[in-house]
């Protein structure tokens, strides 16, 4: 069972489900109905999605268990109740399609373990067109309710996989055809970059940037120019710049 929070969350979740056609074991929880929630139930309507008005106290019941920054249903709740959950994309199988793509844009978060930070990213991938998001199984963030939250419901469309090792990832995403960048200080200002048709962009965290190995694996090394006293950007920041100069 997956419990979502947010108004963009939940209605890009249901948009998702209208495209689908249908939306088995959805259910929603809401008290009074605002302009927003009414919308939300519309649509709810359309794919005979049961929706129940319920107290406050009781929407604090259905979420008690989610990160504390996800607990602020704002009068709405969507419970997803899955007979069959469906197996996560592989990166194995997201590999197979790319690789026969002449086109392709990947991106690889190193060490990100803000799930806020991740969620906006998300959130700039698929304002973006990235074909697919590889987070570490660990040292990332591993939040999926705040990531869903933060990214405003683009992670309900852009495909996100984890794997063990980024380093083996970006060596077969080079061995699938793909250009690896790597954002790092000391590198290609962005707007110089010659993009090729298949690019792979690897972020690192705003402390340490990207681990040594990964940065080994790097076609090239790309970097922002900037002018002002602090030393870096916010790496949300960072990887919208970035994937608006690999789309240019």
């Amino acid at each position: 069972m997956r419990t979502v929070t947010g108004f963009h969350a939940i209605e890009e979740a249901l948009r998702a489900a209208t495209e689908a056609g249908s939306a088995p074991g959805f259910r929603l929880l809401y008290t009074k109905p605002g302009p927003r929630v009414k919308k939300i139930l519309q649509t709810a309507g359309t794919l005979a999605i049961p929706a129940d008005q319920t107290t406050t106290p009781e929407l604090d019941r259905a979420v008690a268990k989610l990160p504390e920054t996800a607990r602020d249903h704002r009068g709405i709740v969507l419970i997803m109740e899955l007979a069959e959950e469906k197996a996560p994309l592989s990166f194995t199988e997201a590999l197979a399609e790319l690789a026969i793509r002449e086109q392709g844009l990947v991106l690889l978060l190193d060490s990100i373990t803000d799930p806020h930070n991740v969620g906006a990213i998300i959130r700039s991938a698929d304002q973006f067109g990235v074909d697919l998001v590889v987070l570490p199984d660990h040292r990332g963030a591993s939040d999926p309710e705040i990531i869903a939250r933060a990214s405003a419901g683009a992670a309900s469309w852009v495909p996100v996989v984890r794997v063990p090792n980024l380093v083996r990832a970006a060596e077969q995403l080079k061995d699938a055809g793909f250009w690896v960048f790597g954002a790092d200080a000391g590198g290609k200002a962005a707007k110089e970059l010659e993009i090729p048709e298949k690019a792979a962009l690897i972020m690192g965290s705003e402390g340490t940037g990207i681990s040594r190995l990964l940065r080994e694996t790097c076609d090239t090394i790309v970097s922002i120019p900037t002018r002002g006293k602090l030393d870096s950007l916010n790496v949300s920041v960072a990887a919208g710049i970035l994937l608006y100069e690999i789309r240019r």
